[in-house]
């Protein structure tokens, strides 16, 4: 109906088979006809940009519970004041996303110009004009009207001029809007009078213009079809509006065109309905078979969990048994033990019996009672000195750890082997000022709907961590509040309904060794313009090695004396630790990295060439032997030197002596991290977060990052995370 009504309307206000025909069967096509907001029979449907139709009450009724989420903070009543609506879920997560971005709107009339279509579950943007620019669409009213006729058969349209009673209809006149009996018809359209001409349909309700007006330019017809945004268009809009630059056609040929492709398109599917009518034996049968087939996985799942809680029932009644024994044989020591110190009590028991025994006169019979009864004694007097209990009262040893099967149980879903496993993409993941995690599905086919993105910290100290849950309805996810100088591993799995795919490969990633320092390169203190090209937002540096470079290298008889152009953050560090990173450019020739102290600045820019060649001294006029030449402290700045895909660490008295040891491949991101307090800087690889190099450095003064390059060179400063890399994709 959508695609039929495109090009209608440009023509005639009527359709074929409209006239007094015989009217066209159209059953079964109820629904097409239905409308996607309300679930009932279209009433003025509108055509959206995305090409499905809404009626134009659901839409205004959309639009301003849009408003009154705009408005409340919150969708919990936005669409109750409404109960002919039906907002789907996902429309209303939409709606609260969008109100969640800040936009504010005003709530009196629907001004929003996103619309969440409820037919493609998308957000559409509606333009400027918002429903004013969205077109009536007639065709398919027309046939919403003749549904409702062949529906309600029995129920005739009456005249509209006849005197009580009222006579059943016989046409309908499209230009007065009005229904007529023949009698009455022929009274208000007499021969040879201008209503005479008027055009008539048969019996209907549903009166629409003859000519369909452009909503843009409201006094001009649409004569023309944009084939860009498929909609008919005035000739004003293709002259200065938003069509000027679009391909458009004719609307003749636009009517001929789709017709002809609809037209071939249904005698296809006409000449394919034995096929159908195969496919629908076919999907009748999977109908039932997935009723069969969901029958038994219930008794399946049944089975599983009832086997479940036979095992745990054995092993409750194991360990009840266990505890049950456990106490009456504690309980039998516990007695015999209270017995016998019962008989140490006067007159009573073993104490008693020894009172009678020292009656004995006879010595031989004393003798041979008493030795053995002595012993007894002594046992039960040294007893009484330690006096211990015959058994433990508390039963520790029979609680039952149950952290372990409690989160396997927690993880007790349905596996599909359908669903994949997502994978953690480690190069588009970072970690920075905040954690970027990013994920990639190694197919297409059987997406998630939602992710569970799951990390903790690795701490030696703790053999089980707890993992903390995220749930994500896209693929990435910014992460804050990390601890510094910390390892975190990291694994998310998809969820489709109540189906999970297992859990992706860990992740190990590391934080920074300090907050994340941020600053722009200043473009001002002892900037060289001719030498250096800042970009727009000062986040990246280039050296050009231009005609300037020859000229200086030109003066130059002797030695090698070159140009280092140097450049400064615009923000310095007082104190505490910080750290920032940055990209140096492959092809870089020479680049110098580190800090400046604020009181050694001025220093730096004068000091305006400096040796590139450690073999040579200005001071002495010879060799100096570089191999023996070690990295000098008393420089106004603390810089190391990267070039030609290369690092290479300073030589100091602690350096490893061979040269070749020095030199270390240039990471793809470096950092810094400066310690005020402590007084050193370090250098490090901040893609593994590896200290490549640290020294000690003067903090009396405010200390800025600095930079030099020379030749060809770039250096970029590392971008910060921020939410906006959490964002809906829309591919989900």
């Amino acid at each position: 109906a959508a695609a039929a009504a495109e090009p209608a309307g440009g023509g005639g206000a009527g359709m074929e088979g409209d006239r007094l025909e015989s009217p066209v069967t159209i059953k079964g096509i109820e629904r097409e006809l239905i409308c996607p907001a309300c679930k009932e029979l279209f009433t003025h449907p509108l055509i959206l940009p995305c090409q499905h139709n809404v009626c134009h009450k659901c839409v205004k009724e959309i639009l301003f519970a849009f408003e009154d989420c705009f408005a409340d903070g919150g969708s919990e009543s936005s669409n109750q004041s409404s109960p002919r609506i039906k907002i789907s879920s996902s429309s209303m997560d939409r709606i609260d996303r969008v109100s969640r971005s800040g936009i504010k709107r005003n709530s009196l009339t629907p001004r929003s110009s996103l619309f969440p279509c409820p037919g493609c579950q998308r957000d559409i943007d509606l333009g400027e004009r918002g429903i004013n620019g969205l077109f009536r669409n007639f065709t398919l009213e027309t046939i919403v009207e003749r549904y409702r006729q062949a529906a309600r058969a029995a129920v005739a349209v009456m005249c509209d001029f006849c005197k009580p009673p009222p006579q059943e209809s016989t046409k309908s006149c499209m230009d007065c809007s009005a229904s007529y009996c023949n009698e009455c018809f022929k009274i208000h359209h007499p021969w040879g009078t201008a209503k005479a001409q008027h055009e008539y349909v048969g019996p209907t309700t549903n009166f629409r213009p003859k000519v369909l007006m452009c909503p843009e330019h409201e006094m001009e017809r649409v004569n023309m079809y944009c084939e860009i945004c498929r909609r008919p268009v005035c000739h004003l809009c293709k002259l200065g509006g938003c069509h000027a630059n679009h391909r458009v056609t004719t609307m003749s040929t636009a009517y001929k065109t789709l017709k002809e492709k609809l037209s071939k398109d249904i005698e296809y599917l006409i000449s394919k309905e034995n096929q159908v009518k195969a496919h629908i034996t076919h999907l009748d049968l999977l109908l039932k078979e997935t009723e069969c087939n969901s029958e038994r996985a219930k008794e399946e799942a049944s089975q599983s969990f009832e086997k479940l809680s036979h095992v745990l029932e054995e092993k409750k009644s194991a360990a009840l048994r266990a505890i049950e024994n456990s106490k009456n044989l504690r309980l039998e020591k516990l007695q015999m033990q209270a017995e016998e110190y019962q008989g140490l009590l006067e007159n009573n028991g073993l104490v008693g019996y020894a009172q009678e025994v020292l009656k004995e006169t006879d010595p031989s019979c004393f003798v041979q009672t008493a030795k053995q009864l002595h012993l007894r004694i002594q046992k039960a007097t040294e007893s009484l000195k330690s006096f211990r209990p015959a058994a433990e009262t508390t039963f520790e040893d029979f609680v039952v750890d149950i952290a372990k099967q409690e989160e396997i149980l927690g993880d007790l879903c349905f596996h599909s082997n359908g669903l994949e496993i997502p994978e953690i993409n480690e190069e588009q993941s970072r970690m920075y000022n905040k954690a970027l995690i990013s994920w990639e599905r190694p197919g297409k086919t059987d997406s998630a709907d939602i992710y569970v993105l799951e990390y903790h910290k690795l701490n030696r100290e703790e053999e089980s961590a707890t993992w903390q849950e995220i749930k994500v309805c896209s693929k990435s996810k910014v992460i804050s509040d990390l601890d510094d100088d910390s390892s975190y591993a990291f694994r998310v799995r998809g969820y489709k309904g109540s189906i999970c795919s297992p859990w992706s490969r860990e992740v190990i990633l590391h934080t920074p060794p300090a907050p994340v320092f941020s600053f722009l390169f200043d473009d001002k203190c002892g900037y060289n313009s001719e030498h250096l090209l800042l970009n727009p937002r000062r986040t990246s540096v280039e050296s050009r090695a231009g005609f300037p470079l020859l000229l200086g290298s030109e003066r130059m008889q002797v030695g090698c004396y070159t140009t280092l152009d140097y450049i400064i953050g615009d923000t310095g560090i007082a104190k505490g630790k910080h750290f920032w990173a940055f990209h140096v450019e492959a092809y870089s020739y020479l680049v110098k990295v580190g800090v400046v102290s604020s009181n050694k600045i001025q220093k730096l820019f004068h000091n305006t060439h400096d040796v590139t060649s450690p073999r040579y001294e200005q001071d002495s006029g010879h060799d100096s032997g570089s191999e023996d030449a070690f990295f000098d402290s008393s420089q106004p700045f603390t810089l190391v030197t990267l070039g030609m895909k290369k690092f290479f660490i300073p030589m100091t008295p602690a350096a490893p002596k061979d040269p070749a040891s020095r030199i270390l491949p240039l990471p793809s991101c470096l950092g810094i991290c400066l310690d005020c307090d402590k007084g050193k800087v370090g250098f490090y690889d901040a893609g593994r977060m590896k200290c490549l190099y640290e020294c000690e450095v003067d903090c009396s003064g405010i200390m800025y990052p600095a930079f030099a390059l020379m030749g060809g060179a770039a250096v970029h400063l590392e971008e910060a995370v921020t939410s906006k890399y959490g964002e809906y994709h829309g591919d989900i």
